[in-house]
């Protein structure tokens, strides 16, 4: 008897749509899974400026992959701004200046976790130097990217900010501390803190695994203000950053596209398929990091260490129903390899040299990096194919202001 209501159950399972709908619908949930770390890009459409709300339906087709709920989304930390500061201390350990090396948001990350030490340290912090870098061809300074005053304005009360140091300083260049092995608070208090108190005025560029859940209340404090409030454009690239916008068809998505020869040759990865002219630039600039080879190699790209090629991200975004007609801002560096093979399906592409023109020429890399970034954040949706520190700084940024569309396939 029970072998007969066993059989009829599963009878009605496989030959009504049921069975159907779970073949459709599960593979569906579990890409939308490990696609996504973010809430769905059809969800709502919102920027600062009033404009047209589009419904799901009008720009992302019939699809449900999109208002499948995730497991779990990034949300808004604004926890320092209603705690109370600690007084800071009536005098200095001395004064910190930040070295920072690398992109435009790897730069703010470094800067950011120097104030966090800087904190820690009862330090006054100085305006960071910024790498001159040749490859990007780069000399712009903080100065030239972020507004000076406004940072200080907003950085009051939880940390002193210095423009330059005291004058019997300022004809010396700090003593250099290596924190290539420092990781949490004890680390700078017992090894950093005595050059500190030494030397009065040192630099740093803080390790890459920093350990901040281990750092003290009110250093957590500073580095979030920095990091999430005092990081302001200047008035001229917000100006070029509005005109960005606003030139742009509506609604977009921005795509983080990272494919130029020095990403590829960084990431260690090997690729097949790819054009001569791709090949040489990236075999040009690879230098002693040669590919990845075997075993480490697939273990490499499972991690997601690899980024994709152009011509992927438009396979996963026409998986993913993505309409090729979709408007698209390419937010990518010089250089980028292979376009065509994604601008070949969408259509609708849009980058700083086609909106602004002449202008982008007369930018360095580091202001250019900044319209990639205020765009970005201020996008309709936001699509990244390594998930870098540009990535995770507008995802927060995004999560901040309230919009939660962001995928990272």
């Amino acid at each position: 008897m029970e072998a007969k209501r066993f059989h009829k159950a599963m009878t009605f399972f496989y030959s009504k749509p049921v069975f159907s709908a779970v073949l459709i619908v599960f593979p569906l949930v579990l890409l939308v899974i490990f696609l996504s770390a973010g809430a769905s890009i059809s969800q709502r459409y919102l920027l600062p400026t009033p404009r047209r709300i589009f419904s799901p339906m009008e720009w992302m087709g019939k699809s449900e992959i999109w208002s499948v709920p995730r497991l779990s989304e990034w949300r808004p930390c604004d926890w320092w701004k209603d705690q109370y500061l600690l007084a800071l201390p009536e005098r200095t350990n001395g004064y910190i200046r930040v070295d920072c090396y690398g992109g435009l948001n790897q730069m703010r990350r470094d800067f950011c976790d120097g104030v966090g030490i800087a904190r820690l340290l009862n330090a006054t912090i100085v305006l960071p130097k910024f790498e001159a870098a040749a490859y990007w061809n780069e000399t712009s300074g903080f100065a030239d990217v972020f507004d000076v005053d406004y940072f200080i304005q907003q950085m009051r009360g939880f940390i002193n900010v210095l423009k330059v140091v005291p004058d019997e300083l300022a004809s010396k260049e700090p003593v250099r501390v290596d924190c290539s092995k420092r990781k949490g608070p004890f680390d700078y208090i017992e090894s950093v803190l005595p050059s500190l108190l030494e030397h009065r005025y040192i630099s740093i560029t803080p390790a890459m695994s920093q350990r901040r859940d281990r750092y003290p209340f009110y250093a957590k404090v500073a580095l979030c203000q920095a990091c999430y409030k005092a990081l302001q454009l200047t008035k001229s690239l917000e100006n070029k950053g509005s005109k960005l916008l606003a030139a742009i068809p509506k609604p977009f998505l921005s795509l983080h596209l990272r494919f130029e020869p020095d990403m590829v040759a960084y990431s260690q990865c090997e690729y097949s398929g790819l054009s001569p002219f791709s090949k040489e630039a990236i075999d040009a600039t690879r230098g002693d990091r040669k590919p990845w080879t075997g075993d480490v190699a697939r273990t490499w790209r499972k991690r997601g260490k690899c980024p994709l090629t152009p011509k992927e991200t438009a396979f996963i975004l026409q998986a993913l129903n993505i309409p090729t007609n979709t408007n698209i801002y390419l937010a990518s560096g010089d250089g980028l390899l292979e376009r065509d093979s994604f601008t070949s399906v969408y259509k609708n592409v849009y980058a700083k040299s086609m909106l602004l023109g002449d202008k982008v020429l007369e930018m360095h890399g580091n202001t250019k990096a900044a319209l990639d970034y205020y765009v970005s954040i201020h996008s309709d949706a936001y699509v990244a194919t390594y998930f870098g520190n540009m990535d995770k700084m507008v995802a927060a940024m995004r999560a901040g202001m309230g919009f939660f569309e962001n995928t990272f396939p």
